[in-house]
């Protein structure tokens, strides 16, 4: 009888256990409320700026396009073109950047960016909102076409003789992708079918002319600075080592043997290029002296070169 007892408890208290009503319920936390954000905020009020933007340049977009035709209202309408123009400067920035990567490194930024300028005020003078396009996908097309239209005048070869080159160009890469090696010119000449005078003018005029802007620049990879051809001038008084020492020697072989006034009449005439009247006032001597003393060492400096040379032969 026990142990039935004993089991029939230990079912009892396994059953309260389990019961539902003895797990007590957790009570429920009110809903925190959300914590600022700056980046939130930051974000809110920056897309409330840019609304604000877009809706001023619409506003004068409006005001432009309704003076445009009215020469009653040239200032305002001057005005409110210069407003557009400042507003749509990056774009002109960028398009120029992006096509100074494809030039020679003499075309400068400043000036592709200058004739773009040109271009995004003739944009702004032929927009029309009312078409539904935005200006930003309109204007590039006039801004690159202004930039063109400043390096053809920019460039000093005609247009015919680009286009000839270009065109003899692509026919020589076929022929000697074709053959497999150099192109001749006969094989030139009869794939562009001309005759032998325009071939000859065609080769003329393709040939490379070297030539070398005074803007270009030169970077030093050891100083990492930059430099144009215009600021560094060649200086043709330059000589080197060697020249300046052989001119030295000879200096020192002539003057052997001179007295020293007469050592200064040849060092200030042949080296200093001076005349013989400012020898005279610097030596104190009167110009007949100074000729009658360089005609006698000229005559020594003579005998002297004659023994020398008979001597060198000799050896």
């Amino acid at each position: 009888m026990s142990r039935v007892k004993t089991k029939s408890n230990r079912v009892g208290v396994a059953s309260v256990a389990v019961r539902p009503h003895a797990v007590k319920k957790q009570k429920a936390m009110p809903a925190k409320a959300p914590r600022p954000s700056p980046l939130r905020d930051h974000r809110r009020e920056s897309s409330q700026r840019a609304n604000a933007a877009q809706a001023e340049i619409a506003r004068v977009w409006k005001r432009y396009c309704a003076v445009r035709g009215h020469a009653e209202h040239a200032q305002e309408r001057n005005d409110l073109r210069n407003r557009l123009i400042e507003q749509y400067q990056p774009i002109v920035r960028f398009t120029a950047e992006r096509m100074r990567t494809r030039l020679p490194a003499e075309v400068e930024v400043d000036d592709l960016f200058s004739a773009g300028v040109f271009g995004l005020m003739d944009a702004i003078n032929s927009f029309d909102p009312a078409r539904g396009i935005k200006f930003e996908t309109f204007c590039p097309q006039r801004i690159r076409g202004a930039i063109f239209d400043e390096l053809r005048q920019m460039d000093w070869v005609p247009r015919l003789v680009r286009s000839r080159t270009s065109r003899m160009d692509r026919v020589r890469k076929q022929i000697e992708m074709e053959k497999g090696r150099p192109a001749t010119d006969a094989e030139l000449r009869a794939r562009l079918d001309v005759s032998e005078e325009e071939f000859e003018k065609i080769h003329r005029d393709s040939s490379p002319i070297g030539l070398v802007s005074l803007n270009k620049k030169w970077s030093d990879s050891d100083s990492g600075g930059e430099a144009r051809e215009i600021d560094v001038p060649q200086d043709d008084t330059g000589r080197d080592a060697f020249s300046m020492l052989q001119r030295q020697d000879m200096q020192t072989l002539i003057t052997r043997g001179l007295s020293r006034s007469e050592r200064l009449i040849v060092i200030l005439y042949y080296y200093e290029e001076l005349t013989m009247k400012e020898i005279g006032v610097t030596l104190d001597l009167s110009e007949s002296r100074v000729s009658q003393m360089h005609s006698s060492i000229l005559a020594r400096l003579k005998a002297q070169m004659k023994h020398r040379l008979r001597e060198m032969t000799e050896e």
